[in-house]
């Protein structure tokens, strides 16, 4: 693929898009839009996409985009419909939550100009996929989305004020035409600005729906705002009595809050597949057969290649060690907190991180075809799932905006044929689009989540994805990791009470200059007082240091020449330390459970919940975590993909499963899972996958989490129901000329305040219980 450079110069704009004039675009395309499907085309023919076309291993041809102007599951069922109807395409598939478009197909059949034509036709433009450059591009909408409200906010403000005034006049007849016109165009040079400021977000998404040929739920809200704003002015240009600026701004502040709250729960989501690529070497020291050493970009690297891997580094690519040994900590790959030997002929994966000293390797699998690269793989595949979730409100969605204009259209035609003059039909007709304004509607949903996700963060509880709660409400089966979700996540000295101190310190002295965990964990039970010691780290067998002239040795039994002498049974790692003259001393190690994860396992069993355990551990340790915590159904030595496969299984057997895990070999089972959550120790890629993710030693955030899930769900049911009781009452008053376009906003607002309120509610609850 032909090197291509995301910046400011010709041919690109801020946000990587294809220009191919070189001006810049807004950042924030979703707000900004663009001039035409014709336009964005062009741009992405004059820049030559095929530059950005890969290529996998069979010669299909790939390409990767991030798509503006997505809104809603009616967006990804659009782009892949129409992209899949191409008999070239063999994979489609966009995520929702990163925007991100991946298309896949038989080069020799179809150009990828054929190919982005339909889905730019359809007003959805295409960008080069760059993940920071998407992220610049998010932060740029949510600004500019906060802007918006501010605006709205303070022109709503003022203009409400100006109208009072003017009703007042008007009422007590103490006002006289003029003053009452002067006051109106105060208002109009206040409201019409912050409407054309303001609106921008709903009337981009209207014009962009309406040049495909669809409708959406902005085109309503769209057509409500300009007609009260324009037929304001036109009153106010004739001196007229009425004007309804304050409806016009009023509605579009409200709207602007549901819109905002909605970005703020959905930008949680960030892709995990995106920050797990963040573990991959950028560049690999290479070895060349003459023994010249070269650091070259990671795409140089080929099966076949002897790679050096230095200490501290990651690994760049799979592969077999040639020579050297070391400790490699897998815990990120397996789950497990104690790191493994690498000798010769070990295999060796990417990501891995060497801790102890340099190795050579014979790289076998490099780029996408690494053990992580599968990784990525499989959560891109679980994320795609997800992304599809289709919510109650998308799916009122779909008939909301033809019904209303329908509606509308009907009471202009009414009020035109049996009313006094068209004037009076029109005035009918808006207050129908205003008063129907799924203000209420959509605020059913965010303002819950804001308010539940404050609540959990009170606790320690961070809710990362928009519908979360949603689906952990409807989950029936709990799947928990072992290492770092049951259990603590690290290794501790549990024989201290038997070690004599001054071993203890000694040991300590010794442990304290390695990075191995289990001598970090010595480091942490003794002092280490005393001199610092001039310690060698031997790879694979322990450290040793000369002590008042004679060798002392912490590590492996074989390695400390400990023979078989009686100890307590070993139920974990251990360590021995020997000097010259004195008897050696055991220290054992256990990872060991958290302090309530019995009694969680028995609340959650009391509530009807189905428990499993799956870990990449040794069988007898996993039976052993099972059988004290009271899980029936376990699985220990589980790699990555059989804990997804699991999963997939639950999830065939129409089981709705929540994972709590922790480590990279259940990321991708942390993306598969119906919901996820993860502790605050976890690595970070499972914190990103995670749905939640709660801080602290306690695992009692499982059963807290599921409480406000379920009462969450409630209240976004009463809110649906407070919104339609709310439509069946006012819009007959509407459609029959009881409500003026003043009163419709007022109602608007007051049913959206409502059910802000009614939300509130769950802050109540936990005050309550708390009490």
């Amino acid at each position: 693929m032909g090197e291509v450079a995301f910046d400011n110069r010709e041919g690109f704009s801020r946000t990587g898009g294809f220009d191919a004039g070189g001006d810049c675009c807004s950042g924030a395309l979703a707000l900004a839009g663009s001039l035409s499907p014709e336009a964005d085309l062009d741009r992405f023919v004059n820049a030559d996409p095929s530059a950005f076309v890969e290529r996998d291993q069979d010669g299909n041809a790939m390409l990767h985009m991030l798509v503006e102007n997505m809104h809603c599951a009616d967006c990804i069922r659009n782009i892949e419909g129409s992209l899949k109807s191409n008999p070239a395409v063999k994979e489609a598939r966009v995520n929702f939550s990163t925007r991100r478009l991946f298309v896949r197909w038989e080069d020799a059949k179809a150009d990828v100009r054929d190919l982005v034509q339909p889905v730019i036709a359809l007003g959805y433009p295409l960008t080069p996929y760059n993940p920071a450059l998407m992220k610049s591009a998010r932060d740029e909408e949510n600004a500019a989305l906060l802007k918006a409200l501010a605006v709205a906010g303070f022109a709503a403000a003022n203009v409400m004020l100006l109208s009072v005034s003017v009703w007042a006049g008007i009422f007590s007849e103490d006002m006289g035409p003029a003053t009452r016109d002067f006051l109106h165009w105060i208002s109009a040079m206040i409201a019409l600005p912050a409407v054309a400021y303001a609106g921008r977000p709903f009337f981009t998404s209207a014009a962009g729906a309406l040049r495909a040929g669809r409708l959406n739920m902005d085109v309503p809200i769209s057509l409500a705002v300009l007609l009260a704003a324009g037929m304001s002015l036109a009153e106010t240009v004739q001196g007229g009595e009425y004007v309804y600026f304050d409806a016009s701004v009023t509605l579009l502040f409200f709207l602007l809050i549901g819109r905002y709250l909605d970005k703020a729960a959905r930008g949680k989501a960030r892709s995990a597949a995106e920050r797990l690529l963040l573990l991959k070497a950028v560049a690999a020291t290479i070895i060349h057969p003459d023994g010249r050493r070269e650091v070259v970009p990671m795409e140089a690297v080929t099966p076949g290649t002897r790679v050096q891997v230095a200490a501290g580094d990651r690994l760049p690519v799979d592969g077999v060690v040639a020579a050297g040994t070391s400790d490699l900590d897998v815990s990120l790959v397996t789950g497990e907190s104690l790191p493994v030997v690498a000798k010769v002929g070990t295999e060796v994966f990417a990501g891995t991180l060497n801790l102890t000293a340099p190795f050579e390797m014979l790289a076998t699998n490099t780029g996408d075809n690494t053990l992580l690269g599968d990784i990525v793989r499989l959560m891109e595949a679980a994320e795609q799932g997800r992304a599809k979730y289709v919510r109650l409100a998308d799916r009122i969605a779909r008939i909301y905006a033809p019904a209303v204009h329908l509606l509308a259209a009907a009471t202009f035609i009414g009020w035109w044929i049996f009313g006094p003059d068209w004037q009076s039909a029109l005035y009918q007709a808006v207050a129908v689009l205003i008063i129907t304004c799924p203000c209420a509607l959509g605020l059913a949903v965010p303002v819950v989540q804001v308010v539940a996700s404050g609540r959990l963060l009170e606790k320690g509880i961070l809710v990362k994805s928009a519908d979360g709660l949603e689906r952990l409400a409807e989950v029936d089966t709990i799947v928990f990791d072992k290492t770092g979700t049951l259990t603590e996540g690290r290794l501790d000295l549990v024989n201290r009470a038997e070690i004599d101190v001054a071993a203890l310190n000694l040991a300590a002295r010794l442990a304290r200059t390695s990075r191995h965990p289990l001598a970090l964990a010595v480091a942490r039970a003794g002092t280490g007082v005393g001199a610092t010691l001039d310690v060698e780290e031997v790879p694979g067998a322990g450290l040793r240091a000369m002590v008042n002239g004679v060798e002392v040795r912490l590590g492996r039994r074989d390695w400390c020449g400990v023979g078989q002498i009686d100890a307590a049974p070993l139920d974990g790692p251990e360590l021995w330390l020997t000097v010259p003259g004195d008897a050696p001393v055991q220290f054992r190690f256990r990872d060991e459970l958290r302090d309530d994860a019995i009694k969680v396992i028995s609340t959650l069993k009391k509530r009807g919940f189905s428990v499993e355990l799956l870990s990449g551990d040794r069988e007898d340790v996993v039976r052993d975590i099972a059988a004290k915590t009271g899980i029936e159904a376990w699985r220990a030595e589980q790699r990555p993909e059989e804990k997804t496969a699991r999963l997939k299984a639950l999830a065939e057997s129409d089981y709705r499963v929540a994972m709590v895990g922790d480590g990279l070999n259940d990321a991708p089972a942390l993306a598969a899972a119906h919901v996820s959550i993860s502790p605050s120790t976890a690595a970070d890629i499972s914190q990103t996958a995670a749905d939640f993710v709660f801080q602290g030693r306690q695992l009692s955030a499982v059963t807290e989490l599921l409480e406000v899930a379920e009462k969450s769900r409630r209240l976004i049911f009463q809110n649906f129901a407070l919104a339609f009781l709310y439509n069946a009452i006012a819009i007959p008053l509407a459609v029959f000329g009881l409500v003026t376009p003043l009163l419709a906003a007022v109602a608007m607002s007051s049913s959206s305040l409502i059910v802000s309120g009614n939300s509130m509610r769950l802050r109540l609850m936990g005050r309550k219980r708390n009490a």
